[in-house]
C-alpha cells in the first residue's frame, strides 16, 4: 500500500473517531444542579406590658352630656400611658365619677379620656357647657303647684305660663281680672335646683325651688319681665315634642303675640267689653 493511501486512511479514521466523540457529547443530557437556599425569617417576639385605660365608647360632640354607657376600658401599652389617662388600676371608679360630665372638646371613638376635655359636674363653667350655642340659661322660681307636682325633671320639655292680674274697663267701672298666657313653648329644662340629671333624683318626682331653662336671649328678657308681672308656672310636655324644640327659634311671631307688653310699657292690659283695648302695653 502506498504511503498516500495510508495517510488518507489515518485521516479518515481520526475524523471518524472525532465525529463519534462529538455525537456522543451532543447526545449526553446536561444536568443543571440548582441549589435553593431557604431563608428562614426569625421573628423575635417581645412581651409588652398592658393596662386598662378609660376610652370613649363613641364619638362625643362638644357640649354633649356623657352617661356611663359612653365610656369603656381598653387595653393600652404601659409605656404609652401619659399623665391624665385614667387607668383601671389607679381609678377603678372613673366611669361613675365622670358620668354626667360634659364634653368640652371633640372626643373620638376609642380615644383615651383626658380631664382637660371634660367639664365635670361641680366645676366652674359646668352650666355654661350645658347651654347650647346662642342660647341662655335663665332661672325661674317654682313650687310643687307650679311645676306639675314635682314631676318636671332635668331635660324635660315644658311650656312657660304667666298668670297675672289685668284691668278690665267695662265702660261703667274698671275691675281686675286674672288672665293666663303661655309665653314660651317647649323649653328645655337644664336643672331643677342643683340637679342636672334625672338619674340624680333617685325617684319619680323631685320638688325644687328653682328651675333653670334653656332659652334664647329674647326669651330670657321675657322671663325676667314676666317674673315681675305675675306668677310663672311650668307645664310638662310629652317626650314626643322634644324634636320640635329646634323650631322654637323661628316662632318669634308667637312670642310677640304672647308678649303684648314687649314694647316697654307698664305691663297692664286694659280690656273693654271682654276684648283687649288697642294700645295696651
Amino acid at each position: 500500500m502506498s504511503p498516500i493511501r495510508i495517510l488518507i486512511l489515518l485521516v479518515a479514521a481520526s475524523a471518524a473517531v472525532l465525529a463519534a466523540f462529538l455525537v456522543r457529547g451532543m447526545s449526553t443530557p446536561t444536568t443543571v444542579t440548582q441549589v435553593v437556599t431557604d431563608l428562614q425569617t426569625v421573628v423575635e417576639t417581645q412581651e409588652v406590658s398592658e393596662t386598662q385605660v378609660l376610652v370613649a365608647a363613641r364619638d362625643f360632640a362638644v357640649g354633649e352630656l356623657l352617661t356611663p354607657e359612653d365610656f369603656e376600658w381598653a387595653p393600652w401599652p404601659v409605656m404609652n400611658v401619659v399623665d391624665g389617662y385614667r387607668t383601671e388600676e389607679e381609678f377603678p371608679n372613673a366611669v361613675e365619677e365622670l358620668s354626667g360630665s360634659i364634653a368640652r372638646a371633640q372626643i373620638y371613638h376609642r380615644e383615651p379620656i383626658l380631664p382637660q376635655k371634660l367639664v365635670v359636674k361641680g366645676e366652674s363653667g359646668f352650666m355654661a357647657a350645658l347651654v347650647g350655642p346662642g342660647m341662655r340659661a335663665a332661672t325661674v322660681e317654682i313650687s310643687t303647684e307650679s311645676a306639675s307636682g314635682g314631676f318636671i325633671l332635668p331635660d324635660d320639655g315644658v311650656d312657660v305660663i304667666l298668670t297675672r292680674e289685668v284691668e278690665v274697663n267695662t265702660g261703667d267701672y274698671v275691675s281686675e281680672r286674672t288672665v293666663t298666657t303661655t309665653i314660651i313653648e317647649n323649653v328645655r329644662v337644664l336643672a331643677i335646683d342643683q340637679v342636672f340629671r334625672q338619674a340624680e333624683v333617685g325617684g319619680e318626682s323631685y320638688v325644687g325651688n328653682t328651675a333653670t331653662l334653656e332659652v334664647s336671649p329674647r326669651e330670657a328678657e321675657l322671663l325676667a319681665l314676666s317674673g315681675r308681672m305675675g306668677a310663672i308656672s311650668l307645664s310638662l310636655r310629652p317626650w314626643s315634642d322634644n324634636k320640635s324644640r329646634v323650631n322654637r327659634e323661628s316662632r318669634t311671631e308667637l312670642l310677640d303675640m304672647a308678649n303684648p307688653y314687649g314694647g316697654g310699657g307698664s305691663g297692664v292690659t286694659v280690656y273693654r267689653n271682654g276684648q283687649a283695648a288697642g294700645g295696651g302695653s
